[in-house]
């Protein structure tokens, strides 16, 4: 699957997938000082517009990536960094697609 993931700021980022399929206002986060950050098994949170924040997390046992909604008032915000779609693994880019679907 080829992606790509356009910065233009903090509140407008999309990417397309090659089968256009389009996901506007999608923003992919991790954690940059937490133990969570190796690129392959690391932890994400995503949010699309205004709308929930999720994390993601690899489940070894089912081999694939779980997203479970995060209230913001138990995550400090301000510790994520936008993650370039670059360091975000394969697999997890097409969950998101799944999840993100317009």
């Amino acid at each position: 699957m080829t992606s790509d993931f356009h910065t233009e700021n903090l509140s407008e980022e999309s990417f397309e997938e090659s089968k256009n399929v389009k996901m506007s206002g999608l923003r992919v986060y991790f954690n940059p000082a937490g133990a969570d950050t190796h690129r392959e098994r690391g932890v994400f949170y995503s949010r699309r517009e205004d709308g929930p924040l999720y994390r993601w997390r690899y489940d070894e046992a089912r081999c694939q990536w779980r997203g479970s909604r995060v209230h913001p008032a138990n995550l400090r915000l301000n510790l994520l960094s936008i993650a370039s779609w670059k360091i975000v693994p394969t697999e997890l880019q097409a969950r998101l697609g799944e999840h993100y679907l317009e």
